[in-house]
This record gives structure tokens, sequence and C-alpha cells, in this order.
């Protein structure tokens, strides 16, 4: 396996640049570099040097980790180098003619930690949270997962698993002894405990997944044509992100806006007033867009004095409160004016309280897509197993329970998806 390299501290200019080296070679680079293998675990001020010509490169503080003891299970060194681009280019020219040595890709570094048993994959794929993470929310639950928060619920249920199983085998063994009645009553508390460990895995997999965090909550402001959506939607983004115009129709397309408010990241989308009588093709397909747009929401701002479709959640605004002849609302009703900012932070409020029920809680742990696809597999093989009085048909659930926790934590079945994974990561990851 090659040795690799990158910088994993941020793209030049700065004023250091940590350039990682992880594989066989790394301590060989090393020593070409810097002419000597400084101390395990302690920074050293070496000259480093061109290894074709003895030309000085830069005086840098090395440091060097023996396998397996380090973030990627293999030899790591670190070179804590000036942060000049040209420094850094200088040095990585220098690694790249020795043997063996290449340039790291995307998350390379993280996935041979993952190869070599340093993190899991819950806890690789929370690391790729954490680094892409830009809300107070996102960070907490994404370093919850980074630090093992998915596995440590993951590798309980497989232990009480594998425990009912191991009960299951023994219970097989025995068989041919005639004592049918305690192995009823144990069949029973064996169904009962496959039964609380699968609502221990319903109730996790019931909480809102990561994605609504990472990607934002989808609200859509819909109502009638000129309704105000577009000069609402600027008013809450602070910027003329949509043309506004007295013209009925003006808005066409999807406008979508991603907005950050309190912790918690919004994409928001101004759509086409709704009509039932368009007045040409492109405004059809305007309108047909904005239903499609509702069907996919988490949150509704709805502008119409109709009343509101009853999903998605949202608040019934009463748009243009300030003009003449607008000034009564109905019960239920929120008066908002993005001309003079009436109603505007109780229109951020009220998104707050509705998109907090549609979130991860920070202080629990959360899954992902593929984490809560296969840990509701395996509640429901724990949910059949309830079911089965035959110890054959109980043992092959609890098998099959078993077979979707490895594959939440990266032990089988899962090599389909790391690329995609990886691809995520910064080089230096």
């Amino acid at each position: 396996m090659d040795t690799i390299y990158a910088v994993s501290s941020g793209a030049p200019p700065a004023a250091i640049a940590v350039l990682r080296i992880s594989g066989a070679r790394a301590f060989d680079a090393v020593r070409a570099l810097a002419g000597r293998l400084p101390a395990p675990r302690r920074a050293s001020l070496c000259s480093l040097r061109d290894p074709a010509d003895s030309t000085l490169l830069d005086r840098a503080l090395v440091l060097v980790f023996p396998s397996p003891e380090t973030a990627t299970g293999e030899d790591l060194a670190e070179l804590h180098l000036h942060g000049g681009r040209a420094v850094v280019r200088a040095v990585e020219r220098a690694l790249a003619v020795l043997p063996g040595m290449r340039a790291a890709a995307a998350g390379e570094f993280t996935r041979r930690a993952l190869a070599h048993g340093r993190l899991d994959l819950s806890e690789a794929e929370g690391l790729g949270d954490l680094l892409a993470a830009e809300t107070e929310s996102q960070r907490r639950v994404a370093i919850r997962s980074a630090e093992g928060g998915v596995r440590r619920a993951v590798e309980a249920w497989s232990a009480q698993t594998l425990d009912l199983a191991a009960q299951v085998e023994a219970l097989l063994d025995h068989s041919d002894e005639d004592d049918v009645s305690a192995e009823a009553l144990t069949l029973s508390a064996l169904q009962a405990e496959a039964r609380a460990i699968g609502q221990a895995i319903e109730a996790v997999t019931a909480r809102p997944p990561v994605e609504r965090l990472r990607d934002g909550l989808r609200v859509v402001l819909a109502g009638p044509p000129n309704a105000g959506k577009s000069t609402l939607l600027n008013a809450l983004a602070g910027r003329e992100a949509a043309i506004v115009s007295p013209v009925a129709g003006t808005t066409r397309d999807r406008i979508e806006v991603p907005l950050v408010r309190d912790g918690l990241a919004y994409v928001f989308t101004d759509t086409a007033g709704l009509s039932d009588a368009p007045g040409d093709a492109i405004e059809a397909i305007g309108i047909a867009r904005a239903r499609e747009a509702l069907g996919g929401a988490d949150l509704l701002l709805w502008l119409g004095d109709d009343a509101p479709p009853e999903t998605p959640p949202g608040l019934w605004l009463h748009a243009r409160a300030d003009a003449p002849g607008r000034g009564v609302t109905q019960p239920g009703q929120v008066a908002v004016s993005a001309a003079t900012g009436m109603g505007i932070d109780a229109v951020w409020e009220g998104l707050a309280e509705l998109g907090g029920a549609l979130v991860p809680p920070p202080d629990l742990i959360a899954l992902n897509q593929r984490q809560r696809a296969l840990c509701a597999a395996a509640g429901d093989a724990l949910r059949r197993a309830t079911g089965q009085d035959d110890l054959l048909l109980l043992a092959e659930e609890l098998r099959t329970a078993l077979r979707c926790f490895d594959a939440v934590t990266g032990r089988a079945g899962v090599e389909a998806m790391l690329d995609s994974l990886f691809a995520r990561f910064c080089i230096g990851k």
C-alpha cells in the first residue's frame, strides 16, 4: 500500500501548514528530508532538505507517531511547516519523488483509520458531518456521533441480541431433553427480551433524522399570486434574493435561499402564486412546481387569506398588514409587513418552535438515513422474533438483526458506500 501525504491544516497561506504522512514509508520520508528520525511523539526542530540536491526547503517542527496507536493505525508523521504556498509546494514536490509516496485522495486518512479499526463507520460518518457543520446544532449532533455515540448504542443492542442468540443455541443444543415446560418459560422470556430491545431501537429510529439538521429545514412560502411572498423572503433573508414587482405572477420558478437563524439551518423556497386559472403555459409550469415544493416541504409559510393546507405544519401569515384595508387578521394568523418589519421576529420565533420538533435533540444520538434503515430492519427482525415459537426461526431472526448491526458499524456489507462517504471529506482528512 502506498504511503500518502497531504496538508491537513487548511489551504495555505497560513501561519503554519501541517503536512501529514501516513504509511509504511512515512518514517523513511522523514529521514530523507530531515536526515534523522526524531524521538516518537516529541516535537523536534529539523532542517528539511530536498533529497535530490540538499537544498534547504524549510525549518520545521517534526513529529513521528509509530503504529498502531495513531490516527490512521499506520506509522504517521507530521511536518509543521511555515504556511506559505511555495514552502508547501516545495516539500510536496520532494515527497512526490520518493519511492512509494503519493498525494492522498479525499478522505483517505480517515478511510485508513476505518480499515485499521481506529474508528468505525458511524464515527466516520459523524466526522464527515462535523467537517461540514455550519450551525451549533449540527456541530453538537455530529460530534456526538463522531465520538462514538451511535457505535455505543448499536454495540449495546448487538451485545444484548448476541446474548439472546447464545441462549437460543443452548436451548437447541438441549432440545433432546424432555423438560418442555421449562423450555416454554425460557422461550417466553427470550421473546420478551427481544421485544424490549426492539422497543429501544424503535425509540431511537423514531427521532428526526440527521439529514434535517445537515441539509436544513425546507420552508416553502406559498399562497395566491401577488400575496407578498417574494417581498417576505427578501425581508427574512435581509437582501434582495427574489425579484419583487406589483405585477401578479412575477415569480415563475422556485427560488431557494439557505439561511441560518438561532442555530438552525433553513432552505426557504419562494414559489409561483397558486391559481386555478394560469395566464399562460409558463405560469402553469410554475404553479405545478410550487405544488411539488409544497409536497416536499418540512414547514409552510402560507400567505393566503383563505385557510392554509393541513400539511405541512407551518404559520398562517396575514401579509402586507400595513396596507390600507389589511388591518384585520383572522384567528390564528400572524400579521406581518415586510415594509415595516412588523411580525418578522414573530415569524422567526414560530419557525424555531415548529422546527425544533423536526430536528434531532442535541443531547441525544441521532441516526442518518443509512443507519436508520439498518436499525429499523434490525428492530423489525426482533419484533418478528417475538412471535416465533420455533427456536430455529427465532434464531434466524436474531442473526438477521446482528447482520444489520454489523452493517451500521461497518463490520459487514458497506464497501459499496465508502467511496461516496469519503468523497465528502477534505484531502487532509
